[in-house]
């Protein structure tokens, strides 16, 4: 079973943003394309994970897909100021009025309060699809915690914590396997075959645009 948004908002008043709302806050807060390109991705591999639970699973879709697109919400402001984007993303939605995004937002980079044993969660799914996206490529763990030990480990203490980090990622992606009716693996990697089938058409239309416009 799946909880759409509407729904949600109108049996506990939560309030979510919707996609069109989430292109915009994207385009308010100035978000680089990289990184726009980066957070559609892990909304792709999040939707892969929501898509192919088993029935018994409740999960709010919308809120996986707000999530997962705005959990970079202020990573390209953090680029200059150093602020931590997780925690700094999520203040700014919850003064936006979507502290339920902001929570899950919060926990992107370290997922707080982990139990194996307790029902899947929102934050869990986008906490994980973000450990499996380097830019917009989909990669293995080894290869996105690999990346973030060289972009960010600038001290000990903080390759550590990336390190460290891994055992929940993995503790995280058991969890979610367990509760999916395919092969995590595959349902990603049909996430992404449609991705690349998507950017072809796009291609293919363009071309065939331009090879019109040449004919006249």
């Amino acid at each position: 079973m799946k909880i759409y948004g509407d729904e949600l908002t109108k049996n506990n008043g939560k309030r979510i943003p919707s996609r069109e709302e989430c292109d915009e806050l994207m385009a308010r807060y100035s978000m680089l394309p990289n990184i726009r390109e980066h957070s559609i991705q892990v909304m792709n591999v999040s939707l892969a994970i929501t898509d192919n639970l088993r029935k018994n699973f409740i999960i709010d879709r919308d809120l996986v897909i707000a999530a997962a697109l705005l959990h970079d919400i202020t990573k390209t402001r953090s680029l200059k100021t150093g602020e931590r984007h997780d925690t700094t993303g999520g203040e700014l939605l919850r003064d936006l009025g979507f502290p339920t995004t902001a929570e899950i937002v919060e926990q992107h980079v370290l997922l707080k309060n982990f139990d194996p044993n307790e029902t899947l969660h929102e934050r869990e799914i986008v906490f994980y699809a973000d450990k499996r996206v380097l830019h917009d490529n989909i990669v293995t763990i080894d290869e996105r915690l690999y990346d973030l030990i060289n972009r960010y480990g600038k001290t000990e203490t903080i390759r550590e914590l990336i390190l460290q980090n891994k055992g929940k990622v993995l503790a995280v992606e058991k969890k979610i396997a367990d509760c999916m009716t395919v092969d995590l693996d595959q349902a990603i990697r049909n996430a992404n075959e449609n991705k690349r089938r998507h950017h072809r058409d796009k291609e293919g239309s363009g071309n065939t645009g331009e090879s019109k416009k040449k004919r006249k």
